[in-house]
């Protein structure tokens, strides 16, 4: 429960973080219609606002499921006239909210310059461009970048300590990645040469850059089928490199997963906060938990604390 309770604590700390952040980067209105129109729009965390959150998620989705049915050809035969209704109809609510976002803000230059600024003014430029320049009508489909908006309603910042906590295991990592990089390319350039060298022109590896490409699909074991060995040489070393690429994907998984570990266990041991949840996390119902610093993921067989020294009961 207390955990529960915490997760739901960080989140509206998050939430009021995002709209402290929103009021003084784009001016928040002190009085009047443009104060409610405010709330209803910028301020997730009243009922207006959880509501216009809902409702435009619902919006965004809908008009990104009409793009996508209006691309299969069959479809949009059939009901091309009730997607190009749907289509007005999204971009002209995407327009009135788009207004209304500027109107009610004290800077609505500066929000208009953001990223989801130019998110949103992109949801609405295609529908009147292929209108105005028919010439144009190829950028119809850029409408899909409408998804975009849904990770605004969600305020994907609230997951900043998991982003930091990731990207953090990748910097610590890297290093290693890039020594494993190194490695595979070596290999797929190895074998793409030896496979240039047996297979050769007439069986579709016309050079080594092809051959390179048919070593990367094989290793990665996505295997497009448009190049495939004919002599019994080649076919065993496309085994093997199959073979490789079940270890080669597991590899990165493997560093990133240890430096994710070790950062939580640091983070853990800094806070003194949730002691024992790592090692419960992790699998480990044997590790101690030090009564006076709260550190854990001690060996079952310790006696003292590796942090404080103090004694484990």
């Amino acid at each position: 429960m207390s955990s529960q309770s915490e997760t739901f604590g960080d989140s509206a700390h998050a939430a009021v973080r995002d709209e402290a952040a929103t009021e003084a980067r784009f001016g928040k209105p002190t009085h009047g219609w443009r104060l409610r129109l405010y709330a209803v729009i910028f301020e997730s965390e009243t009922r207006a606002g959880r509501m216009f959150d809902l409702l435009l998620i619902a919006v965004i989705l809908f008009s990104v499921l009409v793009v996508v049915l209006d691309s299969v050809q069959p479809i949009r035969a059939q009901w091309g006239r009730v997607f190009s209704g749907f289509e007005w109809l999204f971009t002209i609510v995407f327009t009135i909210e788009y207004l209304a976002r500027l109107a009610c803000l004290k800077r609505p230059m500066r929000y208009a310059r953001s990223f989801y600024g130019v998110i949103d003014l992109l949801a609405l430029l295609p529908t009147y461009l292929a209108i105005l320049m028919p010439g144009l009508s190829v950028l119809i489909d850029v409408r899909i970048l409408r998804l975009l908006r849904v990770f605004r309603v969600f305020k994907m910042s609230r997951y900043a300590a998991e982003y930091r906590a990731l990207v953090t295991a990748l910097a610590a990592s890297r290093r290693k990645i890039m020594v494993f990089v190194g490695f595979v390319l070596m290999l797929v350039l190895v074998f793409g040469t030896l496979m240039y060298v047996v297979e050769g022109p007439q069986h579709g590896f016309t050079s080594i850059p092809v051959a390179v490409y048919w070593a990367i699909s094989t290793m990665t074991t996505v295997g497009f089928g448009d190049l495939v060995p004919k002599t019994d040489i080649g076919r065993g070393i496309a085994s093997m490199m199959m073979l490789l690429g079940w270890g080669v994907l597991a590899v990165p998984t493997g560093i990133v997963s240890a430096e994710m570990v070790r950062h939580g266990r640091a983070a853990a041991s800094a806070s003194g906060v949730g002691r024992g949840l790592l090692a419960g996390a992790l699998g480990q119902p044997g590790t101690q938990v030090c009564a006076d610093c709260g550190a854990d993921a001690h060996a079952t067989d310790a006696r003292f604390c590796r942090c404080c020294g103090s004694v484990l009961s």
